[in-house]
């Protein structure tokens, strides 16, 4: 078997892209930060370094010290507020000092002052006077997200921070706890190398559930339980990657992405999901297309037990839903047979994101009561002769047929003979969910011209049905009663 592996490029300049500012994490517990100024502004950083554990001290006349300052104070035995204007003397052992300056004058001062005491400056709004910036935060303490924008958008930094925040649901703070906790003794347990990232890996996945019990030795035995610990530990993630925007992709299947030892992919897989995966992971690709060279079933089978038998985290990671015409069902049949675990993560069929980029309800109350995916040729390239081709005659039903693009004037014809009208609404779809997506509206009597029109070698869809008629305009096709 010939496979190809598609690796980022080689010839990059560089492994990261310029920064704008470098994101650092510090280490503020028990030490001294200066905050020079008392406004709510002022009260608000002051606030974020004793979350930081810092010891903060507060200098500020007495008719600067706002409410809010105030009731920070009088809440936090490490902040402590002295009334008086600052000066050089006051910064020194600090290692963060900050300031709500009156003019820029003030500003040059108290930049020069922190930096002669060697504490890092911020002067609120002037980032011409700032060595950090505080970026937006998502707390979910001791995993920590910042976000910075440079000052350049503030209001996209807290869209960014809301998204982010529906991603990282409140227990993940409750699990990296006790990743802590139990660091040191999986460390013990298992050498690093596959086992060790098989217990992480089982790990996160439940991080993103409900919080943890509290017995921390009962969650690293059933953990260790299902590692393994063995060179033959591996397994198989089979993902659906959508019809190929990389924003379809769930949550599910980017963790698995980036958990990836080895990434068999099929030939429909688009770069920007390719993108999402981890970095170190062999991408290879085994794709099977109509009229070209392909790799044969057997083969894809054989090579994935072997990559899972040799440890590795395998993702076959599948163009649309890997249970929807991606012959998943052969490839799991071949891992039971070896003994080896695997899993599957739903992804968005193709039908399903044209009927979202046409506005289309594939069961439309009025029109359909059910939905037929079916394929389009059988395995020897013709139209399928066991499909029950009288019942997917049926007005009441909408249907969709999957590489349809070489059989649509057979897939038009049967359905005609068996009593669906000429008139009957049609939708005919290329590159579904991608760039250059192109449809078209027809009838199933024109579907074969209109089809024709295709470039057929992109993946293309075909649709029958009422729900695909212009606005639903479709009072002048009646239900016809088969076999009447």
């Amino acid at each position: 078997m010939q496979v190809v592996s598609r690796q980022p490029s080689d010839e990059a300049p560089a492994r990261i892209r310029p920064l704008s500012v470098l994101p650092v994490f510090l280490d503020l517990a028990g030490k001294r930060a200066v905050v020079a100024g008392g406004t709510e502004g002022a009260a608000w950083k002051a606030e974020l370094l004793v979350a930081a554990g810092a010891l903060v001290e507060v200098f500020a006349c007495e008719d600067e010290v706002s409410d809010e300052m105030q009731r920070i104070a009088d809440r936090e035995p490490s902040l402590r507020v002295h009334r008086r204007s600052w000066d050089a003397a006051c910064l020194t052992g600090a290692v963060v000092a900050l300031a709500d300056a009156e003019d820029e004058l003030e500003a040059a001062a108290f930049q020069a002052a922190a930096r002669s005491a060697g504490a890092a400056c911020n002067v609120i709004d002037r980032p011409a006077f700032c060595d950090f910036q505080f970026g937006t935060i998502v707390n979910r303490s001791p995993v920590v997200v910042g976000i910075s924008t440079s000052g350049a958008a503030p209001i996209l930094g807290q869209a960014v921070r809301r998204r982010i925040e529906t991603l990282l649901p409140p227990p993940l703070a409750d699990w990296a706890s006790l990743a802590r906790a139990i660091r040191e003794r999986v460390a013990e347990a298992l050498a690093p190398g596959p086992a060790r990232r098989a217990f992480w890996e089982r790990f996160v996945d439940r991080s993103f559930g409900p919080s943890p019990s509290d017995d921390a030795d009962g969650h690293m035995r059933e953990m260790l339980r299902g590692t393994g610990g063995g060179a033959n530990s591996g397994r198989v993630t089979f993902v659906g990657a959508g019809p190929g925007d990389a924003e379809l992709l769930t949550l599910k299947a980017v963790r698995a992405l980036q958990a990836a030892d080895v990434i068999l992919f099929d030939d429909l897989v688009s770069d920007d999901v390719l993108e999402l995966a981890r970095r170190e992971a062999r991408r290879i690709l085994v794709g099977k297309r109509a009229g070209r060279p392909s790799c044969k079933q057997d083969e894809i089978n054989a090579l994935m037990v072997k990559l899972a038998r040799a440890g590795r985290h395998v993702v076959r990671l599948k163009s649309g839903d890997p249970m929807v015409f991606g012959r998943a069902g052969e490839e799991i049949a071949e891992l039971d047979a070896a003994g080896i675990a695997y899993d599957v993560v739903p992804g968005i069929t193709a039908g399903l994101a044209l009927a979202a980029a046409l506005g289309v309800s594939l069961t439309h109350r009025d029109m359909a009561k059910s939905v037929r995916f079916v394929t389009g040729h059988s395995k020897s390239g013709g139209l399928p002769q066991d499909v029950d081709w009288r019942a997917v005659a049926d007005l009441s039903a909408t249907t969709i047929f999957y590489m349809g693009a070489r059989t649509a004037c057979l897939i038009a014809e049967r359905l005609i003979a068996e009593g669906l009208p000429p008139e009957t609404p049609a939708c005919i779809a290329a590159n579904v969910g991608r760039p250059g997506m192109r449809t078209a509206r027809t009838s199933l009597g024109d579907l074969a011209a209109a089809t024709a029109d295709f470039d057929r070698s992109a993946p293309i869809l075909i649709g029958v049905g009422s729900v695909f008629a212009e606005r639903y305009q479709v009072a002048q096709v009646e239900p016809v009663a088969i076999g009447a």
